[in-house]
């Protein structure tokens, strides 16, 4: 797992001229987990947003691995992995065939790490079911998937558990732990409180900022 570094200088963002967050100052590293909390309009997905590259901010700047995320855009596919509300998938393809074309923006896996990744994440018999077919927690499960490949060691996940039975919430958390333990980097937005946590976890608390 390629090591990785992730800071952001003094980071400002507005919406409609309405601040959000200013002067988030975060360096975040292998084994790091950063659970970014406040109340629905605090600026969460905005954060995460800026983070992956999605969006710009106001003002301030995010690095990783020394860089200005603006200056590596054709790089970001490579370095890190990003899951969103939105599943991110196709609904008129397989979830085989949309693991496929999800891991081959990152690091083309093969048929056989494609197929126990599925299983790994809960999809074992459901591979060649148009995704439109699929109920939405085994959408989500597709999408999650790509977090059972090989690739990337920064994770940015916003809300990863939404429509996930308690018993994959249990076993994503798990796995999450499991990615910083190893080495990885893991930032996400969660409303729930969590119950594994590595070592390096902390929590920013977006609503606590401004109040």
């Amino acid at each position: 797992m390629i090591s990785c570094l992730l800071e952001t200088l003094a980071l400002t963002c507005k919406r409609d001229m309405y601040l959000l967050f200013e002067h988030i100052e975060l360096r975040l590293t292998d084994g790091d987990m950063l659970q970014i909390s406040g109340p629905n309009g605090s600026g969460k997905t905005s954060l995460l947003r800026i983070l992956a590259g999605l969006m710009q901010p106001t003002s301030g700047q995010v690095r990783l691995n020394g860089k200005p995320l603006n200056e590596q855009r054709n790089e970001l596919s490579r370095n890190l992995v990003w899951i969103g509300h939105a599943a991110g998938i196709k609904d008129i393809l397989t979830p085989e065939e949309n693991l496929s074309w999800l891991s081959a923006m990152h690091y083309p896996a093969s048929r056989a790490a494609i197929l126990q990744a599925l299983t790994d994440s809960g999809l074992k018999g459901f591979e060649d079911v148009p995704c439109h077919a699929l109920s939405a927690g085994q959408r989500r499960r597709v999408a999650l998937a790509r977090l059972y490949l090989p690739g990337p060691a920064l994770w940015i996940l916003d809300e990863p558990f939404t429509a996930i039975d308690k018993q994959g919430v249990t076993q994503l958390e798990k796995y999450l732990a499991q990615h910083c333990e190893q080495g990885g980097l893991v930032v996400l937005t969660t409303h729930q409180a969590l119950a594994f946590m590595p070592v390096g976890y902390r929590e920013l608390d977006l609503g606590c900022r401004l109040a």
